[in-house]
């Protein structure tokens, strides 16, 4: 695997950024939901989102990568597509959230880029994580969640598949490395779940993780 650039990064000292990854069919959605809910139920204020497409320009950008009629694309021009996706949605969405001190909710973050990008497609992991931290503003989340899950079973789950998602089991097997080797070398940020486990155990873990952070939110 190629080396990570070592970039400092930031944390936003007001609100909590939670993100969630891993491979297609691995229960991202799910997740956000359930930590939406319960938070929600503890009266915090609560920006549940995605990546890519959760603003206006962003669904133009998720239409392009993600639908099999686009076809074949250069590998250096769907990254970039995806870092612009990612630029607009910390500009619209994430960065004023967390300045109003709520919780945001994203699924799918950097890391994806870096994992089907950089390492999925054969671009390397140091350089397309250098262009998804500066098109970010290399702002970070405080957790990140990597629902692990095999992707031979994770993509069983689908009737149809996306431009990604139709991708060979190989490609989908280097992105779920891709994403334990990044929990892997920043334990303090990540936490790593078995997508197997009972739906309700996986939430609780995770939400017993996310309330050391909850300082940093704000009740409505």
């Amino acid at each position: 695997m190629n080396q990570r650039s070592r970039w400092p990064g930031v944390y936003a000292d007001r609100g909590v950024f939670v993100c969630f990854e891993g491979g297609d069919g691995s229960g991202k959605s799910t997740q956000s939901r359930l930590l939406a809910q319960w938070l929600l139920a503890e009266a915090y204020a609560v920006c549940q989102t995605f990546e890519p497409g959760d603003t206006e320009i962003g669904r133009v950008v998720r239409g392009i990568v993600l639908d099999p009629a686009t076809g074949e694309l250069s590998d250096r021009t769907e990254t970039l597509l995806y870092a612009a996706d990612k630029a607009e949605h910390v500009h619209a969405v994430v960065a004023p959230a967390l300045a109003r001190g709520e919780v945001v909710i994203t699924d799918r973050y950097v890391d994806s880029t870096v994992a089907y990008q950089g390492v999925g497609r054969p671009l390397g992991m140091a350089e397309v994580e250098h262009v998804a931290r500066w098109a970010t503003g290399d702002l970070r989340p405080h957790l990140c969640v990597v629902l692990d899950l095999d992707p031979t079973a994770a993509l069983s789950r689908f009737a149809g598949r996306d431009r990604i998602e139709g991708e060979s089991l190989e490609f989908h097997a280097r992105v779920r490395q891709a994403f334990l080797d990044l929990a892997d070398a920043d334990s303090e940020h990540y936490l790593v779940m078995d997508a197997r486990a009972p739906q309700d155990e996986i939430a609780g873990v995770i939400a017993e993780r996310v309330r050391p952070l909850l300082g940093r939110a704000v009740k409505p």
